[in-house]
């Protein structure tokens, strides 16, 4: 490809509404334009980024045996309201009328589509297992959308559906694919880790996610150094302590705590340590088909945080929400800020998190504004509570598996992979007939990457202050010849069409810089776009009978012989 008949659209600075490194580098790099609130045309320079990304997942999908189709973006309501996900999935899915009247959704995924093919497909047991994947545009109505790519509501997705007889057959091709990723991660060339996760809305099992590993994540992922153990913030178990709970060496207490409604304050007015403290957190479950509205009261140690996916698989608080103002007065008569599990108004369920459970002689809220309990302990004080882990892990906490203690590092998720089981099979009757001639559930998973969210997280993984620094397996282009005065020397126009026309023929993705560029501009626009490898040809090197080569992430340019220079690529370029 020559500059001068692609389009290279450069900015010196990124527009005001930019936030993240990626968002501001890709507009700066004309790899994407916006068009409306997170919705981006993709431009041609971000549009090979794309399409090397796709290439390198359906190659991997091939390999695994999976089968590509393609489904329609817009799809029947029928199929949503069969799994009760019409009503379930919230705004963020949109719905429109055609001119009949008939509802359809904008697909924001397709477990629905999908199965129902399926069922009118496969009939046997001997047509199994199949998986059929796509890689498609979705849309889905994020309340709030913002940093490019990273958080649109338009995006490009490749979805694949396992179909299986039974358990056993459902987990090995959950394995297959989870395989599949880290060879897809691996070509990227992006440092990555595959956690455990909790399969949320989309039903199931269990899963995996894949996260680009970046400072600037919006995921915390734990694992442990000394072992195999990964998972993300929300599925990390944090283990009870190992040591029983101390005697009551305290009297209880109610002393005035004026003004002092966190428990950090609170700490330092009784100069104690913030681990001392138990803090308050306040659940509404609102009654059902004539059942009282309900309200929890769950406990952690004050330098805890609430896990809220732990906290909604406790029984009875699937559909919680945090309590209002008014519901906590009429409940503790208090204000938030003084509340505590003795002396409510009216009667809540207590759960105490492991860490509180095990604790004595702690501090907490009186349920009188300006005044907390010390020397609380459970059994004298207050009834043994029900114990549950609703805390998120913090770094130096046990590793579950027992091999050390957890670290904690951001990552951006790229991918995840489900065992979704009979959750969609059952609602939508796709049965097979097995050896014996009887009608079962398929066992079924599904396995998604974000196509367009790993631009995003390659560049918030891999930049400088000059700009974008991508992989060489999904760079827009893998080389850029620079020549020095291309239209106004002989020697230099001769040696770098020669040299382009060569590359050309090895298969090498290169681009040759023709636009007459002075050398600054030309530089700062290569490294800006984020082009891995860059030769520069100029008459004085040629005088030695020498190039310059500089990688993207050197600081310096080699010279290479010329006679060497394509044999010299091939090494880098494989590298």
């Amino acid at each position: 490809m020559r500059a001068s008949r692609f389009f290279v659209s450069t900015l010196k600075e990124a527009p005001a509404d930019a936030e993240i490194v990626s968002h501001k580098l890709m507009l700066r790099a004309g790899l994407i334009r916006r068009l409306g609130s997170g919705i981006y045309n993709y431009m041609p320079m971000g549009l090979r980024v794309i399409r090397k990304v796709e290439a390198i997942v359906r190659e991997e999908m091939n390999r695994s045996g999976a089968v590509e189709l393609t489904m329609p973006l817009v799809q029947p309501a029928e199929l949503w309201q069969e799994t009760g996900r019409w009503d379930k999935m919230g705004p963020e899915m949109m719905r429109v009328k055609d001119r009949h009247g008939r509802d359809y959704a904008i697909q924001p995924t397709s477990e629905e589509v999908i199965t129902d093919i399926v069922r009118a497909e496969i009939k046997s047991y001997r047509q199994l297992p199949v998986n059929f994947y796509q890689i498609q545009t979705k849309f889905r109505d994020e309340r709030r959308p913002r940093f490019g790519l990273m958080r649109g509501r338009e995006f490009i997705m490749k979805d694949a559906y396992s179909f299986d007889r039974d358990v056993d057959g459902m987990r090995n091709s959950y394995q297959v694919m989870y395989d599949a990723y880290v060879r897809i991660f691996n070509r990227f060339g992006l440092q990555f880790r595959a956690v455990a996760a909790d399969n949320g809305a989309i039903g199931g099992s269990g899963s995996h996610e894949f996260h680009v590993i970046a400072d600037t994540g919006e995921d915390a992922l734990v694992y442990c150094p000394g072992s195999d153990f990964a998972a993300n913030m929300e599925a990390a178990e944090a283990l009870a302590p190992q040591t029983p709970r101390a005697s009551a060496a305290q009297n209880l207490e109610k002393v005035a705590t004026p003004a002092k409604e966190r428990c950090e304050d609170v700490a330092a007015f009784l100069d104690l340590p913030l681990s001392r403290t138990v803090k308050s957190v306040v659940l509404t479950v609102e009654g059902e088909e004539g059942a009282d509205k309900q309200l929890w009261l769950l406990l952690l140690r004050g330098d805890h945080e609430l896990n809220e996916v732990k906290a909604s698989k406790i029984a009875g608080l699937s559909s919680f929400r945090f309590a209002s103002a008014g519901e906590i007065g009429e409940w503790f008569g208090s204000p938030p800020g003084y509340l505590g599990p003795i002396g409510t108004a009216r009667p809540v369920n207590i759960v105490a998190d492991r860490t509180v459970a095990a604790m004595s002689d702690f501090v907490c809220g009186a349920n009188e504004a300006g005044y907390h309990y010390t020397g609380v302990n459970w059994g004298r004080d207050l009834p043994e509570p029900l114990v549950a882990d609703i805390r998120n892990v913090v770094a130096g906490d046990p590793s579950p598996d027992g091999r050390g203690e957890l670290a904690i590092q951001r990552g951006i998720e790229v991918g995840h992979v489900f065992q979704l089981g009979t959750r969609y099979s059952e609602d939508m009757k796709a049965t097979y007939l097995d050896v014996a001639g009887k009608p079962q559930l398929l066992q079924m998973g599904c396995y998604g990457i974000g196509v367009t969210r790993i631009l995003g997280a390659a560049i918030e993984q891999n930049f400088d202050a000059k700009g974008i620094i991508w992989p060489t397996s999904i760079a827009p282009f893998a080389l850029v010849l620079c020549p020095m005065g291309y239209d106004r020397s002989e020697a230099v126009k001769a040696e770098t069409d020669r040299l382009y026309e060569a590359l050309v023929q090895d298969g090498v993705d290169v681009i040759l810089d023709d636009r007459g560029e002075r050398p600054g501009a030309m530089f700062a626009d290569w490294e800006l776009i984020g082009v891995p490898h860059r030769i520069v040809i100029g008459e004085r090197g040629l005088k030695d009978g020498t190039l310059e080569y500089q990688g993207r992430r050197d600081t310096a340019a080699t010279p290479v012989p010329l006679a060497d220079i394509q044999a010299f690529l091939r090494e880098k370029l494989a590298a």
